[in-house]
């Protein structure tokens, strides 16, 4: 009973017992105080995801170890190719928590949708080696696995970048800057087109949502402690690429207004699918035949075009 009511507790005083570390820690110390807000925000839990059952035996695992990493440090990777050899490739960028062990039920379905997938876990989680992320330290990952994933498909017009939950800011981040880099060197763009799935606008947006939602006092400044900003919104309207935004309409973390206010801000080709009864974490299984449909549309957008609607709801049906 007392285990059971602390637990409770625990759920609803959380928000706010993370805020007051913040609050408090301001005038002791600037680096602890970025340290325990990254610890708070990548959650990272250590060893396999209680529900993986293994690799498949055509998966291929090794690590990446770019010159710009210290020594020692290394990103662990998995290659899962398509049963056809001219498929088109994911580079899957995920989210907080759970490292790659976690993510396998996902990228298996983009796999069954007939993609070869290169997925990577940041410096710090699961089988990569490196000290706590940071927002700079994921987008330097990002980096490094795009550089690897440019070797594995050779062909820009077969790559798509796709990140889910956090995993969404830091593919916008990558493609933001791949957008830069090709406007530099008057070139196109390298890759197909960008999907990103239960995302949020900010991490400072993201919070305040939190706590507005569990927290009994409303005035603590959230969005001006954080140093880890992440601020999508910002770099989406600088992206020159196709995009899918997907989202659950039954998330209980971030609500799909912030797929919807990242559509509204990206540039055209574009196209949002919103899942009823998607959750954070269901949205590719329940959106079904239109999730599919729309990623293969993606495919086929170029970027003077649109590939049907641009906002869809999935039917009960799909």
């Amino acid at each position: 009973m007392f285990s059971n009511l602390m637990s409770r507790l625990g759920r609803r005083w959380l928000p706010l017992l993370c805020m007051a570390v913040l609050i408090v820690g301001l005038p002791v110390s600037c680096g602890v105080l970025k340290y325990t807000e990254r610890e708070l925000l990548f959650r990272i839990e250590p060893g396999n995801a209680g529900w993986y059952r293994g690799l498949p035996q055509d998966v291929q695992e090794f690590d990446i170890k770019p010159a710009s990493f210290k020594a020692g440090q290394s990103l662990h990777a998995w290659w899962w190719p398509a049963a056809r050899r001219d498929a088109p490739s994911i580079l899957y960028l995920h989210g907080v928590r759970w490292n790659l062990t976690g993510q396998a039920f996902r990228i298996e379905q983009l796999r069954a949708m007939g993609y070869s997938v290169l997925a990577i876990d940041y410096r710090g989680f699961g089988q990569s080696k490196g000290d706590l992320p940071s927002e700079a330290s994921v987008y330097e990952d990002a980096r490094a696995a795009w550089e690897r994933f440019t070797q594995m498909q050779p062909d820009a017009n077969k790559r798509l970048i796709y990140g889910h939950s956090l995993g969404g800011a830091v593919a916008i981040d990558l493609a933001a800057d791949l957008t830069a880099q090709a406007k530099k060197e008057h070139g196109v763009v390298p890759v197909r087109g960008l999907v990103i799935e239960s995302t949020f606008t900010s991490l400072g947006d993201a919070v305040a949502q939190v706590a507005d939602s569990n927290l009994p006092v409303k005035w603590l400044p959230a969005r001006w402690l954080l140093s880890q900003k992440f601020d999508s919104i910002d770099k989406i309207v600088d992206i020159n690429m196709p995009l899918l935004a997907v989202h659950g309409l039954a998330d209980p973390f971030m609500p799909s207004r912030f797929s919807q206010q990242l559509f509204n801000a990206a540039n055209e080709p574009k196209h949002l699918l919103l899942v009823p009864g998607g959750t954070h974490n269901n949205s590719m299984s329940q959106g079904g035949t239109q999730y599919r449909q729309a990623l293969d549309g993606l495919m086929k957008t170029k970027p003077t075009q649109m590939a049907g609607p641009a906002v869809v709801r999935v039917s009960r049906e799909s």
